[in-house]
Formats: C-alpha cells, sequence, structure tokens
C-alpha cells in the first residue's frame, strides 16, 4: 500500500473516531426518548376547571418554585376535599431571559365551594389546537426539549402562542428529578 492511500485511511479512521466520540457526546446529552412518545403531534386540548396559583420565577429556581407552588395547591385541595380530575399542569403565561409569569394549576372534578385563600384562584385552562411533545428527564434537561421544540416550529414555520402548557404526567413533586415525565403543548396564532 503506498504512502498516500495510508494517509488517507489513517484521516478516514481519525475521522470516523471523531464522529463516534461526538456521537456519544450528543447521546449523553440527548433526551431520552421512546418510539411511542409523539414530538409535534397535533391535538386539542379542551378546557377545565383548574385551581391554580399564579407566580413568578427566576429560570435558575423554576424547579423549586414551582415545586412549591404545587405544595400549595395540593394543601388546599386536600384541606377542601376537592377531588383532582387529571395530572398537574403548569401554563407559562410570560417569558424572558431572566425567568417566567407562570400559573401552577390542578385540573378538578368540581369547583370548590366559595373564593380559595390567599393566591389561590379558581379558572379555566386554555383550550385549543395544540402541538405536543414528551420531555423525559430532569427537568434541568428541559432546555434541550425547547431548543427542539423551537427548531420543530422553525422548520414548519409555525408561530407560538404566546402561552404554552407544560403537563407533569408524573407527580411533580414526589417522582425523582431524573425520571420526570412531561407533556408539553404548545399552541400557534
Amino acid at each position: 500500500m503506498s504512502r498516500p492511500r495510508f494517509a488517507v485511511l489513517v484521516a478516514i479512521a481519525a475521522l470516523v473516531t471523531s464522529l463516534i466520540q461526538v456521537e456519544a457526546l450528543f447521546a449523553q446529552t440527548r433526551v431520552p426518548t421512546q418510539p411511542i412518545d409523539p414530538f409535534g403531534q397535533q391535538t386539542t386540548l379542551a378546557a377545565k376547571t383548574i385551581v391554580y396559583l399564579a407566580g413568578q420565577a427566576k429560570w435558575e429556581t423554576a424547579f423549586d418554585t414551582l415545586v412549591e407552588a404545587y405544595k400549595t395547591v395540593y394543601a388546599f385541595l386536600d384541606k377542601e376535599k376537592v377531588q383532582h380530575a387529571g395530572p398537574a399542569f403548569t401554563i407559562y403565561i410570560a417569558t424572558d431571559d431572566n425567568g417566567f409569569d407562570f400559573q401552577a394549576a390542578v385540573p378538578v372534578a368540581t369547583a370548590p365551594k366559595g373564593q380559595p385563600p390567599g393566591d389561590l384562584t379558581v379558572g379555566q385552562s386554555p383550550d385549543g389546537a395544540v402541538y405536543k411533545f414528551v420531555h423525559r428527564g430532569s427537568y434541568d434537561s428541559m432546555t434541550l426539549t425547547y431548543e427542539a421544540i423551537a427548531n420543530f416550529f422553525d422548520e414548519k414555520m409555525l408561530e407560538a402562542k404566546d402561552w404554552f402548557i407544560e403537563e407533569y404526567v408524573t407527580d411533580i413533586i414526589k417522582t425523582p428529578d431524573d425520571q420526570l415525565l412531561i407533556y408539553v403543548f404548545v399552541g400557534t396564532k
């Protein structure tokens, strides 16, 4: 084998090794999904009666802030013996680089009697046509999911509504952070 041909083979081997290392790096940071997970599935949300706590949070403390908000909502519902009617979800009302405004909501079978105390409110969840996405893993790794969602919207030339929803299929309070299963619903204008 001639030296130039050998040099080309060595270069190809180095390139393949580099690609394998890059793929291994991406595999460590990629959101673990399953073949059945919808990504960009069109669906329709029905309005639900909810009890929610409105608030604001910084991105650095997002998960802890949401967990505390849900503890408040669940404590009220348990005290009033109000039956839950599905998984909890966060309605993101506004976001920027520093943080977000949210409603930590729990759907209920029937509205509680009387007005809830403090910052708790009874209302209706958003409804209408949305795209559904799935996130599995820690809350901190949601950034990867949202980057993929943004790319999906860019590729489809869609414009997202001003709100979006994270529905916690697994219990946001009790589930270990790295085992969360979250549906993300994003509507279009």
